[in-house]
């Protein structure tokens, strides 16, 4: 059985994450595709709920068998990826996935599914913004913010590459226009 889709993107800080929790909450038709990674669990995050925490060579396996709809190498030695299982499992319960993905990942399951699914660019309002966000989370040293800025800068330039982009510069209002987006994909 195969469903719709929703992918939501945005660049490290930009309140992707926020802004699904969010969506989780108000539209119960929707079900979070759990991601897999290589790397561990950062502050509170917990395997089988924010990721699957595979490890290196458990995540090498699973590219070996096929096991992945889309993976990549974000940050170098640092895998992460889509199982196809996690697709499966949500459409059998008659749901909509939702992805909360970064945007290399983000634009390669928009090459995969196609018209199935709706891609959501979530922009931060300004590269000060951004650095004030992941400055105040207080989870990656300033190499791991610096390094994560960097890569934002070319992130924003992809935006073009989804069907909807969204500036999160009022919280609020930006899950108001997401919410909208999907309702009237789903319901297409």
């Amino acid at each position: 059985m195969e469903g719709k889709c929703i992918i939501i993107s945005a660049p490290s800080g930009a309140g992707k994450t926020t802004i699904v929790q969010a969506l989780l909450k108000d539209l119960d038709q929707l079900a979070f595709s759990i991601s897999a990674c290589s790397r561990e669990p950062r502050g509170k995050e917990q395997d089988g709920i924010d990721y699957y925490f595979l490890g290196k060579d458990t995540f090498q396996k699973y590219i070996n068998e096929n096991a992945f709809l889309e993976w990549e190498e974000v940050y170098e030695g640092m895998f992460y990826g889509t199982l196809k299982s996690e697709l499966s499992r949500i459409w059998n319960e008659g749901k909509t996935v939702i992805f909360d993905v970064d945007v290399v990942g983000g634009i390669h399951l928009k090459q995969i599914m196609g018209e199935k699914a709706l891609s959501i660019f979530i922009q931060p309002p300004s590269m000060e913004e951004l650095t004030r966000r992941l400055t105040s989370r207080n989870t990656d040293s300033l190499e791991k913010i610096n390094m994560r800025l960097a890569k934002a800068e070319q992130e924003i330039e992809q935006a073009k590459d989804f069907d909807v982009i969204i500036v999160n510069d009022q919280l609020d209002l930006a899950i108001q226009s997401v919410h909208s987006a999907i309702s009237r994909f789903i319901e297409k």
